[in-house]
Formats: structure tokens, sequence, C-alpha cells
């Protein structure tokens, strides 16, 4: 019964997040495993001066088995108390997982900002999603940063965690989403980051390879749903899903960009260096403040379908299992 069970959880939890997303709480488990990770890099960092790809790959390893058994205990502990209370607990833990609602959120303050022509605005919004420097950046640099947040993470924070959660609870969701975090915060190729950050951002590489294409997919068949250019969507998926210093972070950019009919990605600048990226997608139009509704659109119709698969998927194993 644990299949329909964590399918049920998993199912609340997207519901809870479709309804309030991550409340600003201090002690938002993402958060604590953000802390987590800072007071282990800095412990370990003491301890292994001369070998920072050796302390790397030490905190990366803690970090995971750390966040994965305190996840497993509440999840098991809840599991024993009561089948109906581990649905609440998981479900409760699998909205925590999510980040739908907030990145929507989030996303629609720069499109509000850009449609009342309020640059600076849409700046400070923007600058809370995305990574780059924003300081320098125009409207269409804006709008573009947006719409490429919203693509990326539909992958990284709403379908991978779900894939996850689907094929081991709330526990494994939790371990993707630590090792997530931990690429956000050391996965950086600066003087400080890049050996102490390389375990963590292979790993992220790694546990993210499968997830994207699918997400990718998922977008794709959204896109025809949506009534979106799927066929442009699947031609600038073939040719540009490589166009990123990842393997998996141009997967979904490439699909949005091709279903919008845009033009993503180019030349960006972190902490002050200018880095060179290639294009994604064509220029056939300007992006407008509009393809930011429309991305969001996009990454719930690839959640709500990725979610209908689960769910068919389990239901048949229960009743190959049972029957």
């Amino acid at each position: 019964m644990w299949i329909l069970y964590s399918c049920c959880a998993l199912f609340a939890g997207f519901l809870l997040d479709c309804i309030i997303g991550d409340p600003p709480w201090s002690y938002h488990p993402i958060r604590l495993i953000g802390r987590l990770i800072s007071a282990y890099e800095k412990r370990i960092r003491q301890k292994t001066t001369k070998s920072e790809r050796r302390g790397g790959r030490i905190m990366a390893e803690r970090v995971c088995v750390t966040v994965f058994l305190v996840s497993l205990i509440i999840s098991a502990a809840a599991y024993l108390i009561h089948p109906y209370v581990y649905m609440a607990v998981d479900g409760v833990m699998c909205c925590f997982l999510l980040a739908a609602r907030s990145l929507k959120r989030e996303s629609m303050k720069v499109y509000r900002a850009a449609q009342c022509n309020d640059t600076e605005g849409a700046r400070r919004a923007v600058s809370m999603i995305v990574g780059r420097d924003t300081a320098a950046l125009d409207v269409e640099g804006i709008i573009k940063a947006a719409v490429e947040t919203v693509a990326e993470n539909a992958s990284d924070g709403v379908i991978a965690p779900m894939l996850f959660a689907a094929v081991g609870g709330a526990p494994l969701g939790f371990l993707y989403k630590a090792i997530n975090t931990m690429d956000s915060m050391v996965g950086y190729k600066n003087d400080k980051y890049i050996n102490f950050g390389r375990a963590a951002a292979r790993l992220d590489d790694f546990v993210n390879f499968i997830p994207s294409r699918i997400s990718a997919v998922l977008m794709i068949f959204s896109s025809w749903l949506l009534r979106m250019d799927y066929k442009n969507a699947i031609r600038i998926f073939r040719r540009d899903r490589f166009n990123h210093a990842s393997p998996n972070s141009a997967q979904t950019e490439a699909v949005c960009a091709g279903a919008l009919g845009v033009r993503l990605a180019g030349d960006a600048y972190y902490f002050g260096r200018l880095y060179k990226k290639k294009f994604i997608g064509d220029d056939t139009r300007a992006v407008e403040a509009e393809d930011i509704r429309r991305a969001n659109r996009l990454m719930y119709a690839s959640a709500v379908t990725m979610l209908i698969v689960i769910s068919a998927v389990k239901t048949g194993l229960w009743y190959v299992i049972h029957f």
C-alpha cells in the first residue's frame, strides 16, 4: 500500500504548494539545509586547507547522509504511527520540496514591474531569482532572465523533486534538494569554489541528467496542449539543448525558447566578470513581459502532466503487485 500512500502524499504536497507555496519561515527545511551546508563548509574548510577538492567531497557526503537520514526517520516514524499520518506528514514534506508557486510569485513581480515600465523595480525583483549580475540589465535583459529562470527551475524546482519523491518518497526528494541546494551555494567556478564546490556541482549534474530531459519532453507536450509552437520547441530543443556550460540547464530553456519563439541566454555577468554564453533559440521577435506568464503556464502544465504520469504508473504498479 506504500505505493498508493506515497502517491497521495505527493499529490497533496503539490496541491498545498499550489495553494500556499513556500512560507517565508526561517525554519523552512530548505533554509535549514542551507544552514547545514554553511556549517559543514566552515568546519571542513578549516580541517582540509591543503585539499579543497577533498574537503568538498567530504562536505557533499555528510550533507547528503544527514539530510536523507533525518527525513527518512521523520517519514518512517509517521508511517509507523498510522498510514494516514504518513500521508499528512509526507504531504507537507513534499510541499516543502516544490517551488512552483514561489517561482511563479517571484517571476510575476518582474512581470508587473515591467508592465508598469518600472525598470528599477523589475531589476530588483529579478535579482531575487537569478544568480547573474543585474545592475546593467535593460528591460529586455530583465525579462529574458526571468523567463530563463522559470524554464530552468521548472525542472530543478518542480519536476525533478516530484520524480525523486515518486521513486523514494519525501526522503529521496530531500536528498535531491540537498544536492541542488549545495550546487546553488558552492557550485561556482570562481576562486573560492572552483575546487571546493566541484563535487557538489558534478553531483548536481548527475542527479539532474534524467529529470532535465524528462522535463523537456513534458514541456514539449505541454506546449502542444497550450497551443504554443510545439514544432519549433522540438526543433530548438534538438539544436540548442547543449548550448550551456551545464549539460542539463539548456534542456528546458531550449524548449521554452522554441515554444515562445524567442532567443534566450547569451553573454552574462557573474560577480563582475563577463561570461561568454551561446544563445538559445532564434531571434524572431523581441521578448516581452507576457513571455513570463507564458513560461509559467508551461511550467505548471508540465508539472500537472508529470503528476498524472506518476499517478498512472504508481496505480498500475499497485494493481500488478496485488492482482
